[in-house]
């Protein structure tokens, strides 16, 4: 409802948005929106990263991940942020996935088949 009491009808898109938040809030996770157009500063990109700004820097520098530079500062924009953090959240996942395939593989898991 609006400040006059008048239901509102939200586009599909909001609501998805507004639940999706929902249930990262329930789980205790974070949520930030940002415009898709949205220019951070390498700290507020490193934040959203949970990285150093240093080590964001030489992502930047060694091309892993675009930025703009403005006067003397860099500018990342918002979706490349969160691209490269799905890309690199993706990575992780699967190479802790096939870490626990090769734990399993060899028996990893097997609490007490080993003598002491």
């Amino acid at each position: 409802m609006n400040a006059n009491g008048e239901r509102l009808e939200l586009p599909d898109v909001l609501t998805d948005v507004m639940y999706r938040a929902a249930e990262l809030l329930a789980e205790g996770r974070p949520v930030t929106v940002l415009p898709d157009e949205e220019m951070l500063s390498t700290q507020a990109a490193a934040d959203i990263l949970n990285v150093s700004r240093q080590y964001l820097v030489r992502l930047v520098d060694a091309g892993e991940i675009t930025a703009e530079k403005v006067g003397s500062h860099r500018r990342l924009r918002a979706t490349d942020v969160a691209s490269f953090k799905t890309a690199r959240d993706a990575k992780r996942t699967s190479a802790l996935d096939r870490l626990s395939s090769l734990s399993e593989d060899v028996g990893g898991y097997d609490l007490g088949s080993k003598p002491r």
